[in-house]
């Protein structure tokens, strides 16, 4: 039970778009790995990473419907989306929103990894959309 508080905390920091309360909640050698598999290593990295994407998506949100635990990893699933802002313009006609899943791996009650699967093509259209007009 105590696992799927720690993911439930971290997916509230994520809606609240809270970098501070997000590393306190990851190991000092987290790992982030997104849905096409880049990876992101160090909880500062991981902190400037999270601190760009909201600024990229400021109303970045996680959904999640249900949990399922294992020893050291549990997995989220759910949707995730917000509005994809360029040049800090974040209009309606910019917001997705996918079904994802989260693999997580906790170590001494921090994640030490946080996995997204989710297919990132609707934001990638936005972004390819907005740079051809910008």
């Amino acid at each position: 039970m105590e696992r799927k508080r720690i993911i439930l905390r971290f997916i509230e920091q994520i809606n609240a778009h809270n970098v501070d309360g997000l590393c306190d909640l990851i190991s000092e050698d987290h790992r982030f790995v997104d849905a096409l598999g880049s990876v992101v290593e160090g909880r500062e990295q991981v902190r400037k990473a999270w601190t760009g994407y909201f600024l990229m998506v400021p109303d970045y949100h996680i959904s999640c419907e249900e949990i399922l635990e294992g020893d050291n990893i549990v997995a989220a699933f759910g949707t995730g989306g917000g509005t994809y802002s360029s040049h800090g313009a974040a209009v309606d006609e910019n917001k997705w929103q996918v079904p994802a899943a989260w693999r997580v791996r906790l170590v001494d009650g921090l994640i030490s990894e946080w996995r997204v699967y989710a297919d990132n093509e609707p934001l990638r259209r936005l972004m390819s959309k907005v740079s051809v007009v910008s």
